[in-house]
């Protein structure tokens, strides 16, 4: 009886260590990092200045250019363009004739696509000349 006991606790106390360590990692991924990101007062002028980055949530250049922004990404002004299937295009990204991702769409109507050699989308240099914008260093 005394060894049923002892791997009943043993057991127990198991579980209650892995249920502590999903729930650590659950609240750890919806944690908003402290303080303000670098490219934060970048990313809020620029949509100040009605710039507008038009993108697809399964376009690898849109996440390079996300991630571009670091913790400041939450603060683009993002139009997510395509339908959930990823198979189609929304009504607002075609009215603006968004042809290609990512694309940024000034206040003025001038256009940037995609000019990094390497695919990780529009250089953030490009944006801090089009808009004015300072671009921290």
């Amino acid at each position: 009886m005394d060894n049923k006991n002892n791997v009943k606790i043993f057991l127990l106390v198991i579980g209650i260590l892995v249920l502590g360590l999903i729930g650590t990692v659950l609240l750890r991924s919806k944690e908003v990092p402290a303080g303000p990101g670098k490219y934060d007062a970048f990313a809020t002028c620029l949509k100040d200045k009605g710039a507008t980055f038009y993108g697809a949530f399964w376009c690898p250049h849109c996440q390079a250019q996300k991630r571009a922004f670091g913790s400041s990404a939450h603060l683009l002004p993002y139009v997510e363009c395509s339908t959930a299937d990823g198979g189609g295009q929304l009504q607002v990204c075609i009215d603006k004739g968004i042809k290609s991702y990512p694309t940024w769409i000034l206040a003025d109507g001038t256009r940037i696509p995609d000019d990094s050699p390497d695919g990780a989308g529009v250089k953030l240099e490009t944006l801090a000349s089009a808009t004015s914008c300072t671009l921290p260093q």
